[in-house]
């Protein structure tokens, strides 16, 4: 069961786990702040660990307020995409066959037949994009399971609202947000050696940023890029 402590003007939401470590997270879009703590911490140790973050929250909360989001997608002609990270002209063509996408350079065509609506026009995009995605990304995970001596048993691709991926240990799973596919590769190649580096490292201690910098050297750089580029306008939920 979740409750809130108050923090100045800053509302934490905790949660507590039958889990060895705490995790500290700030959430897109507006940076609501959450703790998920063991179940044997006090409320103000809780406190305390949290106090202790203010500085590093604060900062992580301008850089959600300063990121750029796209307006919303109608799927018309002109309107502008992004595939890998290149800005691309949406062309709607109609036609008596399936649905289908088809990336030329600067442009993005989007074939439909006539009358179909702007939400399944949407569905159609999101569904290319799971593929370019899920076509790129599993390369890099054999070559990064070969690099790093793990063994990822699933890889789940699907639009995720407050990540742009997550690991599960315990299932040696883990998620890759579609909008990766919009943005550059070297990004999909950071956010993949994250969270494969979660199968050694659970947590992001001081050994996670060790192994980080030894596997990907300038990784801070591509989570920047990726950190400033416009995210996908949506209604966030919680």
């Amino acid at each position: 069961m979740a409750t809130t402590i108050q923090i100045g003007e800053l509302s934490v939401e905790v949660t507590q786990k039958d889990i060895k470590n705490v995790h500290l997270s700030v959430h897109p879009p507006h940076g609501r702040v959450s703790i998920a703590a063991p179940l044997h911490l006090s409320v103000d140790a809780i406190r305390a660990f949290a106090i202790g973050k203010l500085s590093w929250i604060r900062q992580q909360q301008r850089k959600l307020q300063e990121q750029e989001r796209e307006t919303p997608r109608e799927y018309l002609d002109r309107e502008s995409h992004y595939v890998w990270g290149r800005r691309c002209l949406l062309r709607v063509v109609e036609h008596d066959s399936p649905p289908s996408v088809e990336w030329r350079h600067h442009r993005l065509v989007l074939a439909v037949r006539a009358g179909m609506d702007q939400t399944r026009r949407g569905e159609v995009l999101e569904a290319w994009y799971r593929d370019q995605l899920r076509d790129k990304a599993k390369p890099l995970v054999a070559e990064w399971e070969r690099r790093l001596g793990v063994r990822v048993q699933r890889v789940f691709i699907q639009r995720m609202k407050t990540r742009w991926g997550s690991c599960n240990p315990a299932s040696h799973a883990i998620r890759l947000n579609t909008d990766l596919a919009k943005k550059p590769r070297e990004c999909l190649e950071y956010i993949l050696v994250h969270e494969l580096l979660h199968l050694l490292e659970p947590t992001h201690n001081s050994r996670f940023v060790a192994l980080m910098d030894q596997f990907l050297p300038g990784w801070e750089h591509r989570r920047d890029q990726l950190n400033k580029l416009p995210v996908r306008h949506v209604d966030w939920t919680y």
